[in-house]
C-alpha cells in the first residue's frame, strides 16, 4: 500500500513557512505540489501545536508534497517516521505521532496522502479554530 501513495501532507513544523531545519529534508526528497486542507483539528497542548483527525467539518491547512523519486519513498518515509517518533519508546509508551492516510482537498479535487497525526489524548489543549498553525502563531505574537 505504501508504494502506491506518493504524497505527503504536512500541517505543522514541516511546512515551508516554518523554516524548521527538518524542512531541508522534506525539500530534498519531496517537491511542493500546493497548499491544501485535510479534515482535522489543531490544538495547542503543552507548548506544541498538534493535529488530530476528525470526521467533523473541521479542516487543517497544510501543504501537499509528492516524492521526487518513487523508488526512494520507503526510505524517505522511514526517515520521517524516525523524526516524528512513531515507534513505541524504550519505556513502552505509545508513540506521540502516528502515520496515517488522509484525504487531502485541493482545488475541488481529492487525493490520498500520508500525514503524521498526534497520537496522544488531548487533555488540556486549546482548540485552534482557524486550522492554520502559521496564522495562529502569527496572531499570538
Amino acid at each position: 500500500m505504501e508504494s502506491a501513495i506518493h504524497h505527503l501532507f504536512v500541517y505543522s513544523s514541516l511546512r515551508s513557512g516554518f523554516h524548521h531545519p527538518a524542512y531541508s529534508y522534506i525539500s530534498k526528497y519531496f517537491f511542493l505540489v500546493s497548499e491544501c486542507t485535510a479534515k482535522g483539528k489543531l490544538f495547542e497542548q503543552d507548548a506544541l501545536v498538534v493535529g488530530v483527525p476528525t470526521e467533523d467539518n473541521f479542516f487543517v491547512k497544510g501543504e501537499l508534497y509528492h516524492i521526487k523519486e518513487p523508488a526512494e519513498l520507503s526510505w524517505a518515509m522511514a526517515q520521517l517516521d524516525d523524526y516524528e517518533g512513531v515507534q513505541i519508546d524504550e519505556d513502552g509508551n505509545a508513540p506521540k505521532y502516528q502515520r496515517a492516510l488522509t484525504t487531502v482537498y485541493l482545488d475541488g479535487k481529492t487525493t490520498d496522502a500520508w500525514v503524521y497525526w498526534f497520537n496522544q489524548p488531548i487533555t488540556s489543549g486549546k482548540f485552534i479554530e482557524s486550522g492554520d498553525i502559521l496564522a495562529y502563531l502569527q496572531q499570538k505574537k
